[in-house]
């Protein structure tokens, strides 16, 4: 088993910034990547970025390449997203997830066994 905590959510205006953090624990060396999603009201969970647990290679989506940054900090088991010029469509849920080694779809929600709780980020104009 693997526990996700996320933590940094909050509101803040278009254009200004917000870095979130997820800490995990238990059972992690099975781990092969980790990512953000997000969802907003109505819509469909989304994939926004990725970082190999190991590798630390990373991906992101379109929609938020150029702004935010994903990273990880191994020692402390913790990913972080730091989003920068946040836009009022940026404003959802988002949640941290794992997938074990076997997983290669990184975009895809069903690739991930855990999840956390998630943070709300809300962005006015």
């Amino acid at each position: 088993q693997v526990q996700l905590v996320e933590s940094g959510g909050g509101l803040v205006q278009a254009g200004g910034s917000l870095r979130l953090s997820c800490v995990a624990s238990g059972r992690t060396l099975s781990t092969a990547f980790m990512s953000w999603f997000r969802q907003a009201p109505g819509k469909e969970r989304e994939f926004v970025a990725r970082i190999g647990w190991y590798s630390g290679v990373t991906y992101y989506a379109d929609s938020v390449k150029g702004r935010f940054t994903i990273s990880r900090e191994s020692a402390k088991k913790t990913v972080s997203l730091q989003m920068n010029s946040l836009k009022p469509e940026d404003t959802a849920v988002y949640y941290c997830a794992a997938a074990p080694a076997s997983s290669t779809d990184y975009r895809n929600v069903a690739s991930y066994d855990y999840w956390g709780q998630g943070t709300q980020v809300t962005v006015s104009s």
